[in-house]
């Protein structure tokens, strides 16, 4: 099959490398000095003391490539919204569009019962992602791996090998079940979940909490979590989105104080949030904390907590350059 990953970084690259190993033909969508060190030397994965390298088919112009059979998306979500006019060449009748992205997804209500129509603001302004890419084309996609990109055309594995897949209406669907088995003999752990939303929550729970206050605070997981102080302000977080979550029909499979103990466990990490912060990039803030205030509203929820915390950390990213609204 077709597959083009667009976004060729940290989690880009092991998908890419991975999938080209097993046989697919794999292209990249890339820029800068990556896109020139895949070209020259292949795009390389370091994984378990060995490195992997895939020669794959690079680009920043994705209209050289043509239609795919699935097209991987591995930015952050504030990225997709400029980008969405240049995926447009990538796309056939049937190509489905994988969203590998932390927080709320662009297509989150499509397929929910008494929401359709709906769309999210935060994720979607105006609509533009959705006019370009129809959520009907989309699969959800939950990433648990952590890897690093330490230098142009080359990606560190750090620890997971798991892409949770969910089609937005829980079915089972042919292209769903074809992606997961072309995942799976690449060596990765992709089921397909019938509640996808459930696995987006688990995941966003933290993320929401943990990584506006570590960008507030400069604190490391481990601190945030135990901290008495802290962990009450991100419990009181977590308990809001849930109550938001379970109004739009979301089952939580573990209670909050076991999400807590597994981010402590996690230990002395800084959220990805805080290393674009130290780094002076483009905070994530919209899909992971914006948008469930926004469904908050949505659903008649109040959070008071995540709105106060997200007032602060939208300030403090704007003073340093890396948050636009």
């Amino acid at each position: 099959m077709k597959i083009c990953v667009f976004g060729a970084g940290a989690i880009g690259g092991y998908l890419a490398v991975r999938l080209a190993n097993t046989g697919q033909d794999v292209s990249v969508v890339a820029r800068g000095p990556n896109l020139a060190a895949i070209k020259e030397h292949g795009l390389r994965l370091r994984i378990g003391g060995a490195e992997e390298v895939a020669h794959v088919t690079a680009t920043d112009d994705a209209a050289t490539l043509g239609p795919q059979d699935y097209v991987i998306v591995t930015l952050k979500a504030h990225s997709l919204p400029p980008v969405v006019d240049r995926l447009k060449p990538l796309f056939g009748p049937d190509t489905a569009f994988v969203t590998a992205m932390n927080g709320v997804p662009y297509w989150y209500f499509h397929g929910l019962p008494g929401h359709e129509g709906r769309r999210v603001e935060a994720v979607d302004p105006g609509g533009a992602v959705s006019a370009a890419i129809p959520p009907a084309r989309a699969i959800g996609c939950v990433v648990y791996p952590a890897c690093e990109a330490p230098e142009p055309g080359v990606v560190t594995h750090i620890d997971g090998d798991r892409f949770t897949l969910g089609e937005p209406d829980g079915s089972r669907s042919l292209r769903v079940e074809a992606l997961s088995k072309a995942l799976i003999a690449a060596g990765f752990k992709a089921p397909v979940r019938p509640r996808i939303r459930d696995e987006i929550w688990v995941k966003l729970w933290g993320n929401l909490a943990f990584n506006p206050l570590s960008a507030l605070t400069c604190a490391t997981l481990d601190m945030l979590a135990t901290d008495s102080g802290t962990r009450r302000v991100a419990r009181a977080m977590m308990l809001e989105g849930q109550a938001v979550a379970e109004a739009l029909g979301v089952k939580f499979p573990i209670d909050v104080d076991k999400r807590i103990e597994g981010a402590a466990a996690v230990g002395a990490h800084k959220t990805s949030m805080l290393q674009d912060l130290e780094r002076g990039r483009p905070m994530e803030i919209d899909a992971l904390v914006t948008a469930v205030t926004e469904l908050g509203r949505a659903v008649g929820v109040a959070t008071p907590t995540i709105d106060t915390v997200l007032a602060l950390v939208q300030a403090r990213a704007r003073a340093a350059g890396c948050y636009s609204g």
